[in-house]
């Protein structure tokens, strides 16, 4: 009986040990067969991307027109500057299609080679933003005889970059699907899986123009300067994988 149970506990031993030793070779198998799995998961996928560009007219106009004086005396500089601003804005006010707004204003001392104080220059901006060009432009006119013109430049408006681009996603994407199509023929495949694709825009950033002469104060009331406004770029692209098939 004795005997019986140390040849049983001998069995289970061994039995025990070689399980032991079988373990790691299975575990290794397997991570080897899950690998093997995951490279074939790799096979045959390709990264690639396009891009569709629209040339588009520019619908908004930004421009800026401000007054820098000298005086002596702070106040009376102050003054001056807050006369011009206010007679900017009322003159402004009678465009309805123009949007002006406040911008930069400041005063600053100026010295003598003595690095005396002799008098305070002062700054006051007025801003402008529109669709209108013609509104602008009659606008700008209007005011320079207190004023110069600072700067101008155009761009897409956000309404239209919007519009823009929502057009141009199918373009994007059946500019992919094509590309992938001849990619996969390239390779010898039947057929193309898509793995994953991204969308992206970018595009209608202002275009600077040149700041427009100032008009003599004689003729200032008549003169409205030309504002070509220009084009922009819209971009859309795609980006993804694909899984050629055999």
């Amino acid at each position: 009986m004795l005997l019986r149970r140390f040849c049983t506990a001998r069995r289970l031993r061994a039995a025990l040990v070689i399980g032991a030793a079988l373990m790691p070779a299975a575990f290794f198998g397997a991570t080897n067969a899950h690998a093997h799995d995951s490279a074939a998961m790799l096979y045959n996928q390709v990264d690639l991307n396009t891009q569709v560009m629209r040339e588009v007219e520019n619908d908004l106009i930004r421009a800026s027109l401000y007054a820098e004086l000298q005086n002596a005396d702070p106040a009376a500089l102050q003054n001056e500057l807050n006369r011009i601003a206010a007679a900017a804005h009322a003159a402004a006010r009678e465009f309805d299609s123009v949007k002006a707004s406040t911008g930069h204003n400041r005063t600053y001392p100026v010295y003598d080679r003595s690095n005396r104080l002799i008098a305070w220059r002062g700054r006051s901006e007025l801003r402008l933003e529109s669709k209108d060009f013609a509104a602008v432009a009659k606008l700008i006119g209007r005011l320079q005889s207190t004023m110069q013109l600072g700067n101008v430049s155009f761009s897409i408006s956000p309404e239209l970059q919007r519009k823009t681009e929502q057009e141009m996603l199918q373009e994007a994407v059946d500019s992919f699907r094509e590309r992938a199509g001849l990619l996969t023929r390239a390779l010898g495949g039947k057929s193309y899986r898509l793995r994953k694709m991204s969308v992206h825009t970018s595009g209608g950033a202002p275009v600077p123009m040149m700041a427009v002469r100032s008009a003599k104060a004689a003729d200032a009331e008549s003169y409205a300067p030309v504002l070509e406004g220009g084009t922009s770029h819209v971009n859309v692209g795609a980006n993804g994988t694909i899984e050629v098939l055999e």
